[in-house]
């Protein structure tokens, strides 16, 4: 195992791969919750979408850890979710299997895209300093998650965000959990993200937060027959709404992936000098087999996960931290209200640690040159506001060709990127 995964190689050990990938499957386990109740509003029956969800991020990920051998995790995404649920079926009153068959062909496209290598050569397209900045816009954006699920930030329908009330339980107990694992990391505690949840979902019994009310740990297994290979007829198929939906699902997974492993991939210290990252073209293989088998089962689009960065800051470095990621959504089929006792609350701190951890890129951003420093910041800055790693990318990218264009400095983009800020004005009009 040490041979395969190269643990050795990268500095880690067997034991801090272990961890990292349990702190990985804790800081996401709320998918499992999550997911089957966005996607239960199209009618589709929550008890198998919570089988479809564990089996498809369990499958994911594991061809992540065996193929790619990284320390990536992955599910039915956030955002795409609620697109397939609210944007498609609700709002353009398509029916589910409408929708599922979109995310199907997704899937075959992202294998026959990833096997050309065109999504790798996207990747590298993006310039040096967006790159960097990417991860720095992650962990803001999972910063602002965090705060959400914290309860101390809250919506506010003239400023948009607001504090929210800090005498909460909900807000307490984050808080509590914030300042245990501060503490923990200024005492270099290996595992003090995972300590931190369990500790804190503990002290949850007693604010009222954690709930165990009507546990059963053992009970019969939902049945996916209801959603399993459900897809519409060619009709459906080859028409402009499926055209204009599947380009939707395309473009945000791409590149929410995209963003994703390179910034996870930047703080794991994974990026070469060049800017490529190492085994990145199995990591889309595995996303693309992921969306391809969820559409068969019955959920929306898998992608890979920023809280991925979770289980690297305790030290994952290899396919092993995956692994194990991996056997824990499969176990959680057989043991989900275990799982799902956990409550954001108490992981929330740690996806604000994650934020604060993945700042330190912004030191290596050209600053001093406005055709690189605006670009940056953009996609920095836009990621949380916008709520999607996609359009932070898409800010980041147009703005540094448009700067470029215009201050005359034309040689410093490559062919690939104008076709990449080509595709992404065409999805500003779709």
């Amino acid at each position: 195992m040490k041979t395969f995964f190269g643990i050795r190689e990268s500095g880690s050990k067997v034991r801090t791969e272990i961890l990292a990938g349990i702190t990985t499957f804790l800081t996401m386990a709320y998918i499992l919750a999550v997911n089957p109740n966005i996607l239960s509003a199209t009618g589709m029956p929550r008890d198998s979408l919570f089988m479809a969800t564990a089996i498809a991020a369990a499958v994911a990920t594991l061809v992540m850890a065996l193929v790619a051998r990284l320390p990536f995790a992955l599910a039915p995404g956030m955002g795409l979710n609620a697109f397939f649920a609210f944007a498609v079926v609700l709002g353009m009153g398509k029916s589910w299997q409408f929708a599922l068959t979109a995310v199907f062909i997704e899937g075959l496209i992202f294998l026959l895209l990833t096997a050309l290598n065109v999504r790798e050569l996207i990747i590298n397209s993006i310039p040096a300093n967006v790159r960097k900045s990417i991860s720095v816009g992650i962990g803001l954006f999972i910063a602002f998650i965090g705060l959400q699920n914290a309860e101390l930030i809250v919506s506010n329908d003239a400023t948009l965000v607001q504090l929210g009330e800090l005498g909460s339980p909900t807000a307490i107990l984050a808080v509590f959990g914030l300042v245990v694992i501060a503490v923990l990391l200024a005492l270099k505690v290996r595992g003090a993200l995972l300590i931190g949840i369990i500790l804190t979902t503990l002290l949850g019994f007693p604010l009222g937060v954690t709930n165990a009310e009507g546990l059963k740990l053992f009970g019969p297994l939902p049945s996916l027959e209801p959603i399993f290979f459900k897809f519409v007829g060619w009709k459906e198929i080859f028409s402009l709404d499926m055209l204009v939906v599947l380009f939707t699902f395309l473009f945000v997974d791409m590149f929410d992936t995209v963003g994703t492993l390179i910034g996870v991939s930047t703080k794991a210290g994974f990026v070469r000098p060049d800017g490529t990252i190492p085994r990145v073209k199995p990591a889309l293989f595995a996303d693309a087999i992921g969306t391809t088998v969820g559409a068969m089962l019955g959920t929306s689009t898998v992608t890979t996960y920023v809280e991925s960065a979770a289980g690297v800051e305790e030290g994952g470095r290899t396919g092993l931290t995956a692994l194990v990621t991996a056997i824990l959504f499969s176990v959680a089929i057989f043991f989900s209200p275990l799982f799902l006792l956990i409550p954001s609350a108490a992981t929330a701190p740690a996806l604000i640690l994650v934020g604060l951890f993945m700042m330190s890129p912004v030191l290596e951003i050209e600053w001093g040159d406005v055709t690189e420093a605006l670009p940056a910041f953009l996609a920095i800055i836009m990621m949380p506001l916008a709520y999607s790693i996609a359009e932070g990318i898409v800010w980041g990218v147009l703005s540094y060709i448009l700067v470029k264009l215009l201050s005359g400095k034309v040689k410093d983009i490559n062919i690939v990127t104008y076709f990449v800020g080509a595709v992404f004005v065409l999805s500003l009009f779709v």
